[in-house]
């Protein structure tokens, strides 16, 4: 039995845990990360890059057949898709490797193993003793199982096992609309591939603005994209041929539907299992790890970040809350936790979804006096040249000291281009900052500023 000591212990590589042991030892702690798996987690691995790998390529098949308006003529029938599975896992092992570059290049121990907390820093990998004045809890998330709907990467998919697909099935169920049902029903129908969207609420993205998703929800209606909301998904049948699914509308009407696969995207669920939190008395609730300021539990020098924790399940939530816990290690006390209305939320269909801060909805149960200000895509020229005039950027500010409260932006680049009325917001700017300020022509983030113009009560196009 080894022993190692380090000034920081952390549980899982992924965005969360990486960043928070480079942020670490640039700040003068020494440090390593435990992980049983690959470096880079879910998101580089099974998550938010191999996904967005298949979404450009979706992107790319569609614009082959759109070439079709000007002559060319396009053969599609001899599509490989287990070329663009290939190609998407090139992406992840690329990136995978990146990171276990930028672990060595900075000096830090990767320990390859389950990780068991046997004191507040005493943790047990296999045959060695890692014993760290801190330990941060970085175990992420897996995807949610529910009775009846149990995975089994065949014909109940995860979206693990969506991701893991070298062949298109002709046909897909989704249950669940939310970022990850969505993009996948994106990726699928540019494919070729026969969707219907299940989802028990009654508008598909139910956290996300209504103007909003309305944009998207048209589109894909266009596209031939189905989708059943305020629907309950009953008994599961499995057959040879596919999976039949028993649902009924909040009217009490009752259907079949019938799919030659099912892709279960309901939420995930907390890795904080056989961590040994139950001995060492971490608190816990429903799975997730309590936590406090920086991001530290009732035990006095374990932590806890990212997925394991009741935070939004993001990639960037988990980097920015491992930075915030290891400065506090280190002596930099900065923030205590991220403020939620301060992080940006991305749904990468086409067209996208970009947003930060409450709905309308949420300003307005909180008792907040908002005004807002919506400019439509179709203004901004660039827009209408590049044939992607759907879309809108929404300005929610204080009705009395026009303080940037919230944006939602949907259409072609919205994950991109929320980020400078985020930055505005950081920066304590308001509207008028960046309606005088000079945004080049023609550019879709003319749209951004001509909505922060209507806010002040003179856009141009509008």
């Amino acid at each position: 039995m080894s022993e190692k000591s380090f000034d920081v212990a952390v549980i899982g590589a992924g965005p969360g845990g990486y960043v928070a042991a480079i942020r670490a030892t640039q700040l003068g702690l020494k440090a390593c990360v435990i992980e049983r798996d690959k470096p880079g987690g879910v998101c580089l691995n099974i998550g938010c890059i191999p996904s967005k790998a298949l979404i450009h390529q979706a992107e790319v098949f569609r614009n082959a057949l759109e070439s079709e308006a000007f002559g060319v003529k396009v053969d599609a029938s001899g599509l490989d898709y287990g070329k663009v599975y290939k190609k998407s896992r090139q992406a992840a092992d690329k990136l995978s490797k990146g990171v276990q570059f930028l672990l060595k290049k900075n000096s830090i121990e990767y320990i390859e193993g389950d990780a068991e907390l046997k004191a507040a820093g005493e943790i047990k990998v296999g045959d060695t003793t890692v014993k760290a004045k801190n330990v941060l809890i970085a175990t992420g998330s897996r995807p949610r199982e529910l009775p009846g709907f149990e995975f089994d990467e065949k014909q109940v998919l995860s979206s693990t096992g969506v991701l893991m697909l070298e062949d298109l099935p002709k046909s897909l169920a989704i249950m669940g609309a939310g970022a990850i049902g969505m993009e996948f029903a994106h990726v699928m129908n540019a494919f070729g591939v026969e969707v219907t969207v299940v989802e028990l609420m009654d508008s598909i993205l139910p956290i996300e603005d209504a103007e909003a998703v309305e944009v998207l929800a048209k589109d894909f209606k266009k596209r031939g994209i189905k989708m059943l909301t305020g629907t309950k998904a009953g008994a599961l049948k499995k057959s040879s041929s596919g999976v039949t699914l028993s649902l009924e509308t909040k009217d009490g009407k009752k259907e079949e539907l019938k799919a030659e696969k099912l892709l279960v995207a309901v939420g995930r669920a907390p890795n904080s299992e056989k961590l040994g939190l139950e001995k060492l008395g971490v608190k816990t609730e429903k799975g997730f790890i309590e936590v406090g300021d920086y991001y530290q539990t009732n035990v006095k020098g374990v932590f806890a970040i990212g997925d394991v924790i009741a935070t939004p399940l993001l990639a960037h939530v988990a980097s920015k809350e491992g930075e915030i816990a290891v400065e506090y290690m280190a002596g930099h006390k900065g923030p205590k936790r991220l403020n939620p209305d301060d992080i940006p939320s991305a749904v990468y269909t086409e067209p996208e979804i970009g947003s930060f801060g409450p709905t309308e909805q949420k300003l307005t149960e909180r008792g907040v006096k908002f005004e807002k200000s919506v400019f439509p895509y179709r203004g901004a020229g660039k827009s209408v040249a590049i044939e992607a005039s759907e879309g809108l950027v929404k300005l929610l500010y204080a009705a009395d000291t026009h303080e940037i409260l919230a944006a939602h932006v949907a259409g072609r680049n919205a994950t991109e281009l929320v980020h400078e009325l985020l930055l505005a917001r950081h920066a304590e700017l308001l509207p008028e900052d960046i309606a005088t300020m000079v945004h080049a022509h023609p550019t879709l983030s003319e749209a951004v500023m001509e909505a922060a113009r209507g806010a002040e009560g003179w856009a141009i196009h509008a």
